[in-house]
């Protein structure tokens, strides 16, 4: 068919968000060799082990173009920035860019007499697609639910990227021309809805999704040219059944940290960059409680709660010459303890706004955090010096510290939990007395853990419970856990609500999975 019927071409079939496929651990790296859809039926992610390089990589797999197809595009694309509105970008929904994009390309192909056939029509609708609705050539990296972090160190060297499954990767995506480059930082930056230049070349933002964005802009500042880095904000995180199939913990673990959330301990989680504290995070809101009131805090937004009772805030920056309307973790979080919740979540503390956090679990409001550390004493030094400084009276109201770790276990890249350390008692002399009733050994890869829990005895003194019922409860759950992993219900929806019938009519639930 040629240009004179290019307004009777069917509308193109895209798809953005194709199912996510289901991908299991494979401890050869050898033998890897996945495919699966990022952008369906156009672009696709090839993971698969190369020997040339010796490790596996990542490629990004999109329709070719004929020398004369290339042409065409650039013909269409000049002639569609000329004439596109990009308000218009902004403000439609997805369904109605595309017919956008489509209308747009019909009327320029017939008025530019471009002979074209379906086939090469399609092709340049979805580049079309990906460079003015999505982020051009790294669309198919932020369409992949499995990666996590989108890294380029400047022009002419690789992207590389870290995948939840197979960690970091090397990808085929490269930005050759220093340019192209540039005006790609631009656009992250725009939408952000931040600016960046050689006066300001240092962007730090989010995109509208939620994903964080770290981008430089000139060689001033990094010597291969601008560079950026994307931490993707998950939009389905993992289930706890999930995290027990990685074994980045036990069912034991597990039932533990659901008792003591259930009874309004406060808990701080440890590790280091991309250890998995935010995902633990996650994980941990499935048991708070359906009725419960849940505030959240973040810098940028990357906790994802499976609940409807639940205010999520996020910090703003100052924006303009006067560096106007800033609204900080330390404001968001004073005014958080007003909305009365039942349970605070921080995303992260750091700074002064630890104290008004510690304030509010000594005045009853049970809260859950981060903190960069990768010990209990590190979190002891860290929030007892500077910037933070909390006196060590002040650290008592703290229950549970757990410490997640990034490993290396059998040549592969984990995550694990690994301690659950109770707070018992810190001393005038910022000294922490602590009990560790599980713990993840690295010499065999198992977790132990022992019954003694001090947490268990302030739950009995708390609520009046004997400490023999606490701990049939507690066998319960890791049987009720591990069940839900036996039957692989991994699925987001599923796994809460099953905790939360579970909260409701607990004999139901105990009887549907065969425990008695």
């Amino acid at each position: 068919m040629l240009a004179r019927g290019v307004q009777d071409y069917p509308k193109v079939s895209i798809d953005f968000s194709p199912e996510i496929p289901p991908l299991k651990k494979i401890t050869d790296k050898t033998k890897i060799d996945i495919r699966y859809a990022l952008i369906s039926p156009f672009a696709f992610a090839h993971i698969y082990w190369d020997p040339k390089t010796y490790e596996v990589v990542y490629e990004i797999e999109e329709p070719l173009l004929t020398d004369e197809e290339m042409s065409k595009k650039k013909q269409i694309i000049a002639a569609m920035r000329a004439m596109i509105s990009f308000d218009n970008l902004i403000e439609k929904d997805k369904d109605s860019l595309l017919d956008y994009i489509d209308h747009r390309l019909k009327i320029i192909v017939l008025e530019l007499g471009i002979e074209i056939s379906y086939e090469s029509y399609k092709k340049i609708y979805y580049y079309l697609c990906r460079d003015f609705i999505g982020f051009n050539e790294a669309e198919p990296l932020l369409r992949d639910y499995y990666v996590e972090d989108i890294e380029c160190n400047g022009s002419n060297t690789p992207v590389y990227i870290i995948h939840r499954m197979y960690r970091n990767l090397q990808t085929n995506l490269i930005f050759k021309d220093f340019d192209v480059l540039e005006g790609f930082v631009e656009k992250l930056a725009q939408r952000c809805g931040k600016y960046i230049s050689y006066a300001k070349p240092i962007l730090d933002g989010s995109l509208p999704d939620g994903s964080r964005v770290n981008a430089t802009y000139t060689k001033d500042i990094t010597s291969r040219g601008p560079t950026f880095t994307i931490r993707k904000f998950t939009k389905t995180p993992w289930t706890p059944t999930q995290l027990i199939s990685f074994n980045s913990l036990s069912p034991e673990m597990l039932a533990y940290l659901w008792l003591i959330v259930q009874y309004k301990m406060n808990i701080l989680i440890a590790g280091g960059t991309s250890s998995g504290k935010t995902t633990l995070l996650n994980a941990l809101a499935f048991f708070i409680s359906p009725e419960a009131r849940v505030v959240s805090i973040e810098d940028t937004r990357e906790l994802n709660l499976p609940r409807e009772n639940w205010l999520p805030s996020v910090v703003r920056t100052a924006t303009g010459f006067q560096k106007a309307g800033e609204i900080d973790l330390f404001t968001l979080l004073r005014s958080s303890f007003r909305q009365n919740p039942d349970y605070v979540i921080v995303g992260e503390v750091r700074g002064k706004e630890a104290y008004v956090l510690f304030q509010g679990m000594a005045s009853g409001h049970s809260s859950i955090s981060t903190i960069h550390a990768d010990s209990v004493n590190t979190v002891v030094k860290r929030l007892e010096t500077p910037p933070i400084e909390l006196s060590p009276n002040l650290l008592n109201v703290l229950d549970c510290v757990c410490v997640m770790t990034h490993a290396i276990v059998a040549k592969q890249e984990t995550r694990k939990l690994k301690e659950l350390v109770e707070i018992i008692n810190v001393t005038n002399e910022g000294v922490a007395i602590t009990n560790t009733p599980f713990v993840w050994n690295p010499s065999d890869d198992r977790f132990y853990f022992k019954k003694n829990s001090k947490i268990f005895e302030k739950i009995s003194k708390r609520y009046g419970l004997k400490i023999e019922e606490i701990d049939l409860e507690f066998r319960r759950r890791v049987q009720i856990i591990y069940k839900l992993f036996q039957k692989k219900i991994f699925d987001f929806d599923e796994v809460q609500k099953m905790i939360n019938h579970y909260y409701k009519k607990p004999e139901e639930i105990l009887k549907k999975l065969g425990i008695e």
